[in-house]
C-alpha cells in the first residue's frame, strides 16, 4: 500500500483534536495522484473528500489500513502506522511548514526510507507545502 500523510513539522498529524490535513489545494493533489487506484480512507476523513467524489474511488472503513492492497492509496491522519509498516510500499507527505501543537504524531521513523522526490508549493490555506516521496 501506498500511505498519504499530511504532517507539521515535528510530524504531528493532529492538535487539538482538529486535523492538519485541511487544504483544498493539497486535497486536490491527493486525488490527482490516485487516479484510477483506491484511495482508502478511516470514515472521519471522508469530509476532506467530498468536492472530491466524483474524481476519486473513495472506499471508507475504521479498517482501512488491513484492507488496503498491493499499489492502492491509503490517506492517514488518525492511525498509528507501525503495526502495518511491513505493508507500505511508498509513503507520500505533505509538510506544513509551521510548527503545531499536536496529539498525534506519525510513528514511523522516516529515515529508514529513502527520499525519492521533493516539491513545494503554495497551497490554499498555506503558501509552503512540501511533498516528499519515501520509498523502502
Amino acid at each position: 500500500m501506498i500511505v498519504i500523510v499530511c504532517l507539521e513539522e515535528r510530524k504531528g498529524m493532529q492538535f487539538g483534536g482538529r486535523r492538519v490535513s485541511r487544504d483544498r489545494v493539497v486535497t486536490e493533489k491527493i486525488c490527482t495522484l490516485c487516479t484510477g487506484k483506491p484511495l482508502w480512507i478511516d470514515p472521519v476523513s471522508a469530509g476532506l473528500f467530498e468536492e472530491q467524489s466524483g474524481n476519486v474511488a473513495l472506499h471508507a472503513a475504521s479498517d482501512f489500513l488491513e484492507r488496503a492492497g498491493d499499489g492502492e492509496y491509503c490517506f492517514v491522519e488518525n492511525k498509528g502506522l507501525q503495526a502495518v509498516e511491513e505493508k507500505i510500499e511508498k509513503i507520500v507527505v505533505f509538510w506544513w511548514n509551521r510548527h503545531y501543537p499536536s496529539d498525534r504524531k506519525l510513528d514511523l521513523d522516516l529515515s529508514h526510507w529513502k527520499k525519492v522526490s521533493e516539491e513545494e508549493f503554495a497551497g490554499y490555506s498555506h503558501e509552503k507545502i512540501t511533498k516528499e516521496v519515501y520509498e523502502k
